[in-house]
């Protein structure tokens, strides 16, 4: 039971358990740790695919504004340098959001999926990263059809696997990876949630005598002044 005095529930035992408690909200209405990193994960991946995308789109299309009004007439050098700028400010738009949603969406999936597999299989490893990476390359280049697909995988492996090995580098730095860290937390909480379930079931063990010897007082005395009559 979550109220109450009902015992506490133990921390989740199975795969299921753990990847349902990974995308469910916590005693304090907050998402886990790894869902958090997903999110902002996945919006650092759009601001760098925008940046990837937008600023070389940005360069090529006021150079190419450039060479094609040489004999254009402008009312000033003002005029020409704000007119280029316009140009390459809407390749930038362009070419930026292109990149920019698929960057945070292979992001996004593949942090998704391997912390899926992590919180599934209660250990972080690298298998884990190679194939989120498989997984999330397959699925981008499936439109390609098999050819695409089998490249895809391909290609989300090999970046899966350096990119789960520094992911576990940077983490283990801190000493435990995020799926020691929620285990640690959970038993902590756990025994917390016990210890204290504990101590109000003896405190109301410690009420109910008091109210059962208040009650058996009044009792006797009227036992004893019916055996007198």
């Amino acid at each position: 039971m979550a109220g109450g005095f009902g015992r506490p529930v133990p921390p989740p035992e199975t795969g299921w358990e753990r990847l349902r408690d990974l995308w469910r909200r916590g005693d304090q209405q907050q998402y886990p740790e790894e869902a958090v990193n997903i999110i902002k994960s996945a919006f650092t991946g759009g601001l760098v695919g925008w940046a990837y995308g937008g600023v070389p789109a940005f360069q090529q299309a006021r150079r190419a504004f450039i060479e094609r009004s040489q004999g254009e007439l402008f009312q000033n050098r003002a005029d020409a340098v704000q007119s280029a700028h316009r140009a390459g400010l809407r390749s930038f738009i362009r070419y930026g959001w292109r990149w920019s949603w698929r960057v945070a969406a292979f992001v996004a999936l593949f942090n998704s999926v391997s912390a899926s597999l992590s919180a599934y299989r209660n250990k972080t490893t690298i298998s884990n990263y190679a194939t989120a990476g498989g997984f999330t390359g397959a699925l981008f280049r499936m439109h390609l059809g098999l050819q695409g697909l089998a490249s895809g995988f391909i290609f989300g492996t090999a970046f899966g696997i350096p990119a789960g090995g520094l992911i576990i580098f940077i983490q283990n730095l801190a000493g435990e990876t995020l799926q020691e860290k929620r285990n640690r937390e959970r038993r902590e909480q756990y025994e917390q949630k016990l210890a204290e379930w504990q101590s109000r079931l003896s405190v109301t063990e410690v009420l109910g005598q008091m109210e059962s010897n208040t009650l058996e007082g009044p009792q006797m005395e009227i036992a004893k002044e019916s055996r007198s009559y």
